[in-house]
């Protein structure tokens, strides 16, 4: 990367905080923190050969941080899987066993299998690492699973109180932003489960991650219109969900790569 490729590079991180991005900087932090806690030694020592002083929670953020790189626009749809009705759960599996689409679903399972060649290119394992991390975050993210007429709910306009926002940006991060913590107190807050909570959450198949996303994202659909003004009452009646998706997300990554690398 040149040193103008490196100083936009800077600056879109600079900025980041203030842009809509999947689960948000602090989101992503939050699940990748999470995910770093649940960790097995020898996955710890994989992913630091890969990543060297990038933590999980900082290697989070980078495919929205690379959004300000033209070389990387291949990697848009990478982010999301829309859908143009809601499922059941078997409805779910068959789509899924049939989709080819460039989306959050199948890069998700590709990456995977490239990450498990022990020939990859390194820096092929860098670049899936990263993506990877990101987008199991991202499809925690009710949003990211929504429907595709209104682009994942960023065509929803609503008002976070008196800011005009969209439905998207609210669960990216207008709701995680209100809590006003750090990404490290954030996760200190909600990061309590059992062993056999963990495991349970872990066993649950990737069809599943996304019909659960899906069902609350159809929900939040029925609650309100476009032109509503979201405010307290809104933190107060989805912040248990809001945690519960971080926090699913953060152990989900950590099964995720503990199988891979352990």
């Amino acid at each position: 990367m040149n040193f103008l490729k490196k100083l936009a590079l800077g600056i879109a991180m600079m900025y980041a905080p203030l842009q809509s991005m999947a689960w948000g900087t602090q989101g992503h932090r939050i699940c990748g923190q999470i995910a770093d806690s649940y960790l097995t030694p020898q996955a710890r020592k994989a992913i630091k050969e890969i990543l060297g002083d990038e933590s999980i929670a900082m290697a989070s953020n980078w495919a929205d941080f690379i959004k300000s790189d033209p070389d990387y626009s291949y990697l848009y749809n990478w982010h999301f899987i829309d859908f143009d009705k809601a499922y059941t759960y078997p409805e779910m599996q068959e789509y899924l066993v049939h989709d080819t689409s460039v989306d959050a679903y199948t890069k998700i399972t590709f990456m995977i299998a490239e990450l498990k060649k022990k020939d990859l290119a390194k820096d092929k394992k860098l670049l899936y690492l990263r993506m990877l991390i990101h987008v199991i975050e991202d499809v925690h993210q009710p949003m990211h699973t929504a429907h595709t007429d209104d682009k994942g709910g960023n065509d929803f306009k609503v008002n976070w109180f008196s800011t005009p926002t969209n439905l998207h940006s609210i669960w990216d991060s207008q709701l995680i932003d209100f809590q006003q913590l750090s990404y490290t107190e954030y996760t200190s807050a909600i990061n309590h489960t059992t062993l056999a909570q963990r495991k349970e959450l872990q066993k649950a198949p990737i069809a599943q991650w996304l019909f659960e996303s899906n069902q609350i994202a159809e929900k939040l659909y029925t609650e309100i219109k476009p032109g509503d003004t979201l405010n307290y009452k809104y933190n107060f009646n989805h912040i248990d969900t809001l945690n519960k998706q971080l926090l699913k997300a953060g152990i989900r990554l950590a099964g995720v790569l503990n199988q891979l690398f352990s």
